[in-house]
């Protein structure tokens, strides 16, 4: 069945050089502030043709994705076995996954590892990538990304559940105070 989301997309204030591509973190949340929950599947239940429509309409974009390790073997894995246009155009996607372990070549088409320096690396990127970065979940990524100042888009889709004491990796547990920017607050069908 369908249910509503909220996303909401805040604009952190990083004196962002105009010739830069902007960096995207795309975080999905419960209403309490939960990336995941005890007994809950992916998208906390909530999957279904609205969802989908909505990722295909985020990957149609021109965008490098840029992700931790843990969410590069969840997805290399879901696009190698599903042939779903998600899941493809995925695939086609260039890709970034930033890991002190994996090396290259990698059997996800179209990936490279980040080694090294994130803050160095990622603003090495968004002064030569002519797409848009976009990290995809990667709690951990996303949190060393804000605190280094390099994520000029945070955008949050709530789904409607509270998890109270069933909800783990609480997404902004240990954050600095930050203020954001509002920039667009819209009702997503999910």
């Amino acid at each position: 069945s369908s249910s509503q989301g909220v996303e909401s997309g805040t604009r952190m204030d990083v004196g962002k050089d105009a010739s830069m591509s902007e960096l995207i973190a795309d975080l999905f949340c419960s209403l309490d502030g939960f990336a995941a929950g005890v007994g809950q599947g992916p998208f906390f239940g909530y999957a279904g043709p609205d969802l989908d429509r909505w990722i295909r309409e985020h990957l149609e974009h021109h965008q490098l994705l840029v992700m931790g390790r843990v969410t590069f073997e969840t997805l290399s894995a879901m696009s190698a076995s599903v042939g779903d246009a998600g899941s493809v155009r995925m695939t086609e996607l260039p890709k970034l996954v930033v890991s002190s372990t994996l090396t290259e070549p990698l059997a996800w088409a179209n990936t490279r590892v980040l080694r090294g320096d994130l803050a160095e690396g990622i603003q090495a990127l968004k002064h030569r990538s002519d797409a848009p970065l976009r990290t995809i979940g990667s709690l951990t990524l996303v949190r060393g990304l804000i605190e280094l100042g390099l994520v000029d888009v945070l955008r949050l889709t709530l789904f409607p559940l509270v998890l109270g004491a069933a909800g783990r990796e609480p997404a902004f547990a240990g954050y600095p105070e930050n203020r954001m920017d509002s920039v667009q607050i819209g009702r997503a069908s999910c």
